[in-house]
């Protein structure tokens, strides 16, 4: 879950992690790739591309991760999400809320500087969404936001990035990670809950 942190001088950083689980047309949980701080660290430095756990095969695959039913991925505050979060605490600027989850196939590492996904997915019933929200509880009640969006697919997508924004069309990015590859087919089901923690 992403966490909201203070440092000793004062600075507050954003830790975060996001689910991901597909099911098939029949509701069975499908397998996907847990990349692991080695695979993730290739990812952002550009020595390995999110579909490496397919092309190295067996044999070098486990050394990148483990298959599982859901995956749990690292992502990356912007700076535009920090003025984002910022304003919605003191009300400047009225910032709309973050609530929408978008997917892509973009595979260049999340950047501070990111403003929009690198290839944003808007077919194959990966659309952006607005997701359902609410307030769970982590350590104390309702200390956790939660957004959760279950994608209806439609096609055959490889999703290697996703991000959460505040409109229906262009708006902030408040955060983005690019992940190794979720491959979904047409009847899949693919749900992602993000989840925003202060502490």
């Amino acid at each position: 879950m992403s966490e909201i942190k203070q440092h000793a001088n004062g600075q507050y950083d954003v830790l975060h992690n996001v689910e991901y689980s597909v099911k098939d047309k029949n509701g069975n949980v499908k397998s996907i790739f847990q990349q692991n701080a080695l695979y993730t660290y290739a990812m952002k430095k550009g020595i390995l591309s999110p579909f490496a756990y397919m092309k190295l095969g067996g044999i070098l695959s486990p050394f990148l991760g483990s298959w599982g039913k859901t995956a749990k991925v690292a992502n990356l505050i912007t700076n535009a999400g920090f003025a984002l979060i910022a304003g919605r605490i003191n009300g400047s600027g009225t910032p709309a809320a973050a609530t929408y989850i978008a997917v892509g196939t973009g595979t260049t590492a999340a950047n501070v500087a990111d403003t929009t996904l690198e290839t944003e997915t808007a077919a194959s019933g990966l659309s952006r969404a607005n997701g359902s929200v609410s307030l769970v509880t982590t350590t104390v009640t309702n200390d956790t936001a939660q957004i959760v969006v279950t994608f209806t697919v439609t096609g055959t997508v490889a999703v290697t990035e996703s991000g959460v924004l505040n409109a229906a069309s262009t708006g902030t990015l408040l955060c983005r990670q690019v992940f190794s590859a979720i491959n979904v087919v047409n009847g899949d089901s693919l749900q992602i809950t993000w989840k925003i923690k202060a502490s």
